[in-house]
């Protein structure tokens, strides 16, 4: 698919002027993030780092991925209820991965008490790549789905207008009147908003459980004013905090430093490195309680990578939607290769086949966050080195997908302007409320597109690797 850009690209002076006019305009329109040398402080901050062009997505393939969301959105909700589907399922990686078995030790413990929460908040981004198929045509394969501290939500809303500004300056003004607006933000803070009115308290609060390093609050923010705005009280608190000064009444009601919470929802907690001494307290009172916990454990655990590999086996989509085929063909039309390594037949059989021929895969733990996947002859020293453990049970294999590279420039603060082959990878916002068994809400909410670098096999905007960019729909 041939760039709008070409035109433009080679000509030095011009794209050096542009860049300068680009990272004001992200600067202005609020495209920020905390420096790494102060993290925890907004006395100092940098644009977020960014493309200079929209990159090229194709139109039919977008839509798609759209499209797909609600189903995706009542799947993870209908698998999160199913206790003996998460316990066969994660059997394996419960005894190779203590960070899934904390999890799981929680979610069996509240079980075993009763669930006190009722309403139930999902926001979830299925994330995609372009796949160049053996004929050439492009298809839209998922990579994840991340049904825990899903990002970037704010900062897409403030994308589109920079690229509109870029090509306006550039004389393009039809094609910047092509930037699909995006509200990804307002439609997360929608949907925390009707779980908190359905719990029923108007001075309950809503809380963000944040990281210790905390460079992307203004991602945050804007999801934050967005509650202000519909007087929805908002308050920050790290799990330490939680551990330290938290407290459940006799019915269970969540309080926080004497304020009651209606809604948890977390920005941290999907690796082991979040939970520190005192984390696993802070999850188990929060799971014990009354609130809104986006996710709940059972949710963050459909999450897995375990879980991922599971869904795509035959038969199994269809035991969760039987009488919505329509949405099975969306959902498994998405689906790459994904392959088990437990420890039997199946598994040795997949051991053998990604030693045979690394390049063909990538070697997934059960981690979120970036920066964790496993490629090339990497995976077989990892599978060597593993052998017939039971760590093996820890990872899934996944067909490598092949996007078509670009060409763009990535605005980071601090680096050389240089035109660069890069690869992009489109997100899909999702929010769902339930109310005991009832789904009340189920939308797709806007989207995320990053691109990065060909050379740099995984990592997203927050590792520093990945840039926020928008789609030009051809």
């Amino acid at each position: 698919m041939t760039s709008p850009w070409k035109d433009i690209l080679l000509n030095k002076q011009l794209i050096e002027d542009v860049a300068l006019i680009a990272v004001d305009v992200a600067l202005l329109q609020g495209v920020l993030m905390r420096t790494k040398e102060e993290p925890n402080t907004s006395e100092v901050v940098n644009y977020a780092p960014f493309s200079l062009f929209p990159s090229v997505v194709p139109k039919t393939l977008f839509e798609e991925a759209r499209a797909v969301q609600q189903d995706f959105n009542l799947l993870v909700d209908l698998v999160s209820q199913d206790f003996r589907f998460l316990n066969e399922t994660l059997a394996s990686t419960v005894k190779a991965d203590e960070f899934v078995a904390q999890l799981f030790t929680i979610y069996n413990q509240v079980l075993e008490e009763g669930l006190a929460q009722s309403v139930f908040l999902g926001i979830n981004r299925s994330d995609y790549m372009f796949d160049r198929g053996t004929d050439g045509i492009a298809g839209l394969k998922q990579i994840e789905i991340n049904t825990i501290a899903a990002s970037f939500g704010g900062l897409a809303s403030r994308i589109p207008e920079v690229h509109r500004h870029v090509l306006t300056v550039l004389g393009k003004s039809e094609e910047a009147s092509r930037i699909l607006s995006n509200h990804p933000s307002e439609g997360i803070a929608a949907g925390i908003a009707h779980a908190w009115k359905l719990y029923g308290s108007d001075k309950a609060v809503v809380m963000f459980l944040v990281e210790n390093c905390q460079r992307n609050i203004f991602d945050q923010r804007y999801i934050e004013n967005e509650l202000w705005k519909r007087k929805i009280p908002v308050i920050r608190r790290k799990l330490c905090d939680v551990a330290e000064r938290a407290s459940l009444d006799k019915d269970r009601r969540l309080y926080m430093d004497g304020q009651e919470v209606a809604v948890a929802y977390f920005r941290t907690g999907y690796m082991p490195e979040d939970y520190g001494a005192q984390g696993w307290d802070a999850r188990l009172i929060m799971e014990r309680s009354q609130a809104v916990k986006c996710p709940d454990i059972a949710t963050q655990l459909v999450g897995t990578k375990k879980m991922q590999q599971e869904l795509c086996r035959p038969g199994i989509l269809q035991k969760f939607l039987p009488a919505n085929p329509e949405a099975v063909a969306r959902i498994r039309k998405t689906f790459a290769g994904l392959f088990s390594l437990d420890l039997d037949e199946e598994g040795d059989k997949t051991a053998a086949m990604a030693v045979a021929t690394p390049e063909r895969f990538v070697l997934k733990p059960q981690r979120e966050g970036g920066g964790n996947n496993i490629y090339g002859e990497e995976i077989k020293k990892v599978l060597k080195m593993v052998g017939n453990s039971k760590e093996r049970s820890s990872y899934i294999l996944m067909d490598k997908i092949c996007p078509q590279p670009v060409k763009n420039y990535l605005l980071k603060a601090g680096d050389t302007l240089q035109l660069t082959e890069c690869i992009s990878e489109l997100g899909i916002f999702g929010v769902y409320v339930r109310h005991g068994k009832e789904l009340l809400l189920n939308e797709q909410v806007g989207h995320l597109l990053r691109t990065k670098a060909v050379q740099h096999a995984d990592g997203g905007v927050a590792a520093g690797v990945a840039v926020l960019d928008n789609p030009f729909l051809m």
